[in-house]
C-alpha cells in the first residue's frame, strides 16, 4: 500500500492570510457590521427609556458578545458547535419588537432597568432551546429547498435596503439634504470604482476604502467629528447578570422561542449562501453546528447582558463582494469586536462614521445579499409555476410590510411577532407555500421524464415505478453504470424534482470507493470526447451529438492532448469535465492544468462533481423532452430570430 506524502491542499475557507491582510480584512468586516450591531441595543434602550450610561453598557456588552459569538461560529468549539465558515455573528433585528414588548409588558409600560431581568431570562431559555432543537430542525431541511432559502435571502436583502435608505438620507423626514446624498452616493461610487479598477488585495478592501474615504471627507468639511472619543471612558467591561438575576416569564420565553425559530430559518439561509459563495457544500451537519452556535451565543448573550444572535447578512454580502473566503478573517473581526467591547474610546472612533457614509456602503452589501438569493433561487426549476408563486408572493408580502409597517398593528398582539418585519413575513410565506405546493395533498406538476414507449411521465408516475423501470427511464443520465439510479430509487417517494436530483447526486457521492472509481473510468477523457466525430461521440457518451470543437488548429489540439495525457499519468484516470456551450479549448486546458495541482482525494471528489454536473445537464434535456409544449414556449422567447 502506497501512502501519499503530498501535502493536503487546504480549502480557501481554512487558509490563513498574512497578518497585515488578515487585520485589514477583519477590520473591514467590523466596519461593515458595526452600524447594524449597535442599532439593536440603541433601539431597545430608547424604547425602554434607559439612561445614557445603561445604553453605553448595552452597546459594549453587545460588541463583546458579538466577538465571542463570531469566534464560536467561525473557529468552532469542539466538533459539534460552529459551522467554521467566514460568518460574522450579530444581534438579530427580528428580536427588537418582541424584546421591547416584553420589557414594557412586565413593567406595565414603564420600562427602565427593571425590564431587563425578564428579557434576559427569556433570551437565556431561548438560547438553550435553540441549542438542543438544532439537530431536529436540521432534519427538516427538505422543507427548505433552494426556492425557499433563496427567497428568504432575497427578501432579507431587499428588506434591509430600507435600513440603508434611512442611513443614506440621515433619517430625514422630509426632503433629504443634498450633502447627505453626496456622502451616500460618493461612498457607493468609491466602492464601485475600487472594485472596477483596483486589482488583487486592494480590490478586496473596496468597502473599507469607501468608509474611510467618506468619513475623512466629512471630518475635513466639518460634517463629522471625533469629540466622542475624548469623552468616552478608557476601559469598561460588562459582567454576568450585571442588571440582576434573570426572571423567567412564560409569555416572554414563548415569544423569544418564536423569534429563535424564525432566526433559525434566517441562519440556515445565510449558511447556505455563504457555502455557495465560498464553494463549500453545505450539509445537514453543517446547519446543525451553525444553529448550535446560535443557541450557545444567545445563551451567552443573556448571561452577558446582550440579546439573541444570528449570522449577519451584511457580512455575507461582504464575502460575496470581496471573494475573500477565509474563516480566519471573520475570527480576526471577532478579535476587533472584543477590543471594541472593552474599549469605549475605540468604539467611539467607529461611531464617528456619518450615517450617509454607512448608508452608501450598506446599500452595496444588502443588494449583494439579494443577489445571492437570486442565484440560489435559480438552482430550482424556474419553469415550474409553483416556484414562481412562492417567490413572488413572499417577496410581495415582505415588501408590503416593509413599506407599510403599520399593517402589523391590524393583527392581534400575539400574532404581531410574525408580521412585524418584512423578513419574517417573507420567510414564513415562502415556507408555508412550499409546504402547500410540494408537500400537502396529491402533487401535480410538469412531466419529468419519457418512458421507452414515448409516454410523458409525471412525478407521481416516477414514484410508483419499480426499480428496473426507474433505471431504464433515467439510464441516459450516466454512460453505462446504473448503480447510482438503483441507489436513488430507494429514496422514493420524491416530493419534487429537486429531491429526485439530490437522491441521484447523493448516490454518486456516498457510494463505495470502488464503485466511484469505476464510474469515473466509464467516461471518456476530454480530448477523446471533444475531438470525436458525431458518430464516434454516440458510441462513447450518452450526450446528444458531438461536442467536438471542429475548428481546432494543431496547437489547440496538441494542448488538449497534452493536458489529458498529463492528467492520466498524474491520477491514473480519464480527465472528466462538464463541458458547457460557452467553454473553449483554452478553458478546458486551463481547468485541467489547475486540477493537476489537486491531491488524489480532492481530484476524485472533483471528478465525481463533474460527473454530477453532466448528469444534471442530461436531466435537463430529459425534462425538456417530457414537456415539449413548455419547451416550445421557452424557445419562442429565446430564439435569436424572434429577438431580431
Amino acid at each position: 500500500m502506497t501512502i501519499s506524502t503530498e501535502p493536503r491542499v487546504k480549502h480557501p475557507v481554512d487558509q490563513v492570510p498574512p497578518a497585515p491582510k488578515l487585520a485589514a480584512l477583519g477590520l473591514q468586516h467590523v466596519l461593515a457590521f458595526y452600524a447594524g450591531a449597535v442599532i439593536v441595543p440603541l433601539l431597545i434602550a430608547q424604547s425602554l427609556n434607559l439612561d445614557t450610561a445603561t445604553t453605553i453598557h448595552l452597546i459594549n456588552a453587545d460588541l463583546l458578545t458579538c466577538g465571542i459569538a463570531t469566534l464560536i461560529q467561525s473557529v468552532g468549539l469542539g466538533r459539534h458547535i460552529g459551522v467554521r465558515l467566514p460568518i460574522v455573528q450579530g444581534v438579530t433585528t427580528t428580536a427588537v419588537a418582541p424584546i421591547i414588548a416584553i420589557g414594557l409588558g412586565v413593567t406595565d409600560g414603564a420600562g427602565g432597568v427593571a425590564a431587563l431581568p425578564a428579557i434576559y431570562g427569556a433570551v437565556i431559555i431561548s438560547g438553550i432551546f435553540t441549542f438542543f432543537a438544532a439537530p431536529v430542525f436540521a432534519r427538516f431541511l427538505k422543507f427548505f429547498p433552494p426556492v425557499v432559502t433563496g427567497t428568504v435571502l432575497l427578501v432579507m436583502g431587499t428588506s434591509l435596503l430600507s435600513v440603508s435608505a434611512n442611513d443614506f438620507v440621515n433619517y430625514a423626514e422630509s426632503t433629504p439634504a443634498a450633502r447627505d446624498l453626496a456622502y451616500g452616493f460618493g461612498t457607493l461610487a468609491v466602492i464601485i470604482l475600487a472594485q472596477r479598477f483596483l486589482r488583487g488585495f486592494l480590490a478586496t478592501l473596496a468597502v473599507l476604502i469607501g468608509l474611510v474615504g467618506g468619513t475623512a471627507v466629512a471630518v475635513l468639511l466639518g460634517d463629522a467629528n471625533l469629540d466622542n472619543v475624548g469623552t468616552a471612558e478608557a476601559f469598561d467591561v460588562t459582567t454576568p447578570f450585571y442588571f440582576g438575576v434573570p426572571e423567567f416569564n412564560a409569555v416572554a420565553i414563548f415569544s423569544m422561542i418564536i423569534v429563535m425559530i424564525i432566526t433559525m430559518v434566517e441562519t440556515t439561509g445565510d449558511v447556505f449562501a455563504t457555502g455557495e459563495i465560498v464553494g463549500k457544500r453545505t450539509r445537514r451537519d453543517d446547519v446543525t453546528r451553525a444553529l448550535r452556535a446560535d443557541g450557545l451565543s444567545t445563551f451567552i448573550g443573556g448571561v452577558m447582558n446582550s440579546f439573541p444572535y444570528t449570522c449577519f447578512a451584511q457580512n455575507v454580502g461582504l464575502v460575496r463582494i470581496t471573494n475573500v473566503k477565509s474563516r480566519w478573517v471573520a475570527a480576526a473581526a471577532a478579535v476587533f469586536m472584543i477590543i471594541l467591547g472593552v474599549l469605549p474610546k475605540a468604539g467611539a472612533i467607529v461611531a464617528s462614521i456619518p450615517s450617509p457614509v454607512l448608508g452608501g456602503a450598506s446599500l452595496a452589501l444588502f443588494a449583494n445579499v439579494a443577489w445571492v438569493g437570486i442565484q440560489t433561487i435559480a438552482k430550482s426549476d424556474l419553469r415550474d409555476g409553483r416556484n414562481s408563486v412562492i417567490v413572488t408572493s413572499a417577496l410581495g408580502l415582505a415588501m408590503l410590510v416593509s413599506f407599510r409597517p403599520e399593517v402589523a398593528q391590524a393583527f392581534p398582539e400575539w400574532a404581531q411577532i410574525f408580521v412585524s418585519s418584512g423578513m419574517s413575513v417573507g420567510a414564513i410565506t415562502a415556507i408555508m407555500l412550499n409546504l402547500l405546493f410540494f408537500h400537502v395533498g396529491k402533487q401535480t406538476g410538469g412531466n419529468i421524464a419519457t418512458s421507452k414507449s414515448g409516454e410523458h411521465l409525471s412525478l407521481e408516475a416516477v414514484n410508483q415505478m419499480n426499480r428496473q423501470t426507474f433505471v431504464d427511464t433515467f439510464a441516459s443520465l450516466f454512460n453505462s453504470k446504473t448503480w447510482p439510479l438503483e441507489t436513488a430509487w430507494e429514496s422514493r417517494p420524491f416530493a419534487n424534482v429537486t429531491e429526485l436530483r439530490e437522491a441521484i447526486q447523493i448516490a454518486v457521492l456516498t457510494a463505495p470507493a470502488q464503485d466511484r472509481e469505476e464510474l469515473i473510468r466509464d467516461y471518456p477523457d476530454m480530448a477523446q470526447l471533444l475531438l470525436a466525430s458525431e458518430e464516434e461521440a454516440a458510441l462513447i457518451s450518452q450526450d446528444r451529438g458531438s461536442l467536438g470543437l471542429v475548428e481546432l488548429d494543431d496547437v489547440d489540439r496538441e494542448k488538449l492532448l497534452t493536458v489529458t495525457a498529463q492528467y492520466r499519468e498524474r491520477f491514473g484516470m480519464p480527465y472528466v469535465a462538464y463541458f458547457d456551450t460557452m467553454d473553449t479549448v483554452d478553458s478546458v486546458v486551463t481547468a485541467g492544468l489547475r486540477r493537476l495541482d489537486n491531491s488524489n482525494e480532492q481530484e476524485h471528489r472533483q471528478a465525481l462533481s463533474e460527473i454530477i454536473e453532466i448528469a444534471n445537464d442530461r436531466f435537463d434535456m430529459l425534462l425538456a423532452d417530457a414537456n415539449p409544449a413548455r419547451t416550445a414556449f421557452d424557445r419562442k422567447f429565446t430564439d435569436t430570430d424572434f429577438m431580431n
